[in-house]
């Protein structure tokens, strides 16, 4: 028999973090859903069964009128009857003096105040909502929050394995690439003996053994690659204890073909003993020859 289908339904007070919800959900392997209108969802339902790839979806939902409720209302409640899905029910909420800082902060109109008081709009919401509050299983006041809380709030309550999931990309690159846009650390290792330079290496790659050994066996390279592992073992609690899942270093030499490569490769094996490690080479297929380093 198949395992029921994680559902999380996310909703509660516009404006008390279903932005930061649903991103730390889609950082736990859920399949988002954000306000995807309750009369699609059956069909939906539907599609996930057949394709038997999805296992986790968090189903965001903000209460734009009160026809739409009472279509969240009947939604849930089939829900509840269907042995295949197992449902939870996560309510944000907040004051209505923090809420009122949040909207003047962000200048946004409440979606049930168009044309009148922020005050009115939310205190209509609370009103349609109160039957939703009491029905869910997790109730999380935001006021005192702030979106890493929240986030540490939502990994604890609903990460299934024991560790967070962090990960590191550790990804060699060119300079005359350009530098990559996406990383958090960048190393620049042109300090380094160049094997570009030495013929029979020269159309090699850092994953070739004989570049490989003519780059680590500098003693530069030695002095560089373990104060720099020691420097990362360092910061990376740091990166995990700010709420990140992910941490990409690049490591860039001129062309991203011999020194970068075989650092790369060094260093994220160094890594993998403590974390999940990706190693990749962004530019190590490409070669101008009209450019005379590497």
């Amino acid at each position: 028999m198949k395992k029921p289908l994680k559902l999380v339904v996310v909703t509660g007070m516009s404006g008390a973090g279903k932005t930061v919800a649903v991103q730390s959900f889609e950082d736990l392997g859920y399949f988002c859903i954000d306000n995807m209108p309750p009369s699609l969802l059956p069909k939906f339902w539907e599609l996930v069964r057949e394709s038997g790839k999805i296992n986790k979806i968090a189903l965001v939902i903000d209460l734009r009128s009160r026809a739409f409720y009472d279509e969240i209302i009947e939604l849930l409640r089939n829900l509840g009857n269907d042995e295949t899905i197992d449902t939870k029910i996560l309510f944000l909420d907040a004051s209505n003096e923090e809420l009122v800082a949040r909207y003047k902060e962000t200048r946004r109109s409440h979606p049930l105040a168009m044309e009148g008081r922020l005050m009115d709009g939310i205190n209509l919401e609370r009103d349609l909502l109160r039957d939703m509050r009491m029905k869910a299983q997790f109730v999380v006041d935001t006021s005192k929050l702030t979106p890493r809380q929240l986030r540490e709030e939502i990994f604890r309550n609903f990460e299934t394995n024991a560790q967070t999931p962090f990960h590191i990309q550790v990804m060699s690159f060119g300079f005359k690439y350009g530098v990559p846009i996406d990383a958090d650390i960048v190393m620049d290792v042109r300090f380094l003996p160049n094997p570009y330079y030495i013929e029979s290496l020269k159309k090699k790659t850092g994953l070739d053994q004989e570049v490989y050994d003519y780059v680590m066996k500098s003693n530069k390279t030695e002095s560089f690659y373990t104060q720099f592992v020691t420097m990362l073992e360092t910061v990376i609690p740091g990166y995990k204890d700010e709420g990140k899942t992910s941490l990409t270093i690049a490591i860039g030499c001129t062309g991203g073909q011999h020194r970068s490569v075989a650092l790369s490769e060094r260093i994220g094996k160094a890594l993998k003993k403590d974390n999940p490690v990706r190693i990749s080479h962004r530019d190590i297929a490409k070669r101008k020859e009209t450019v005379n380093r590497s």
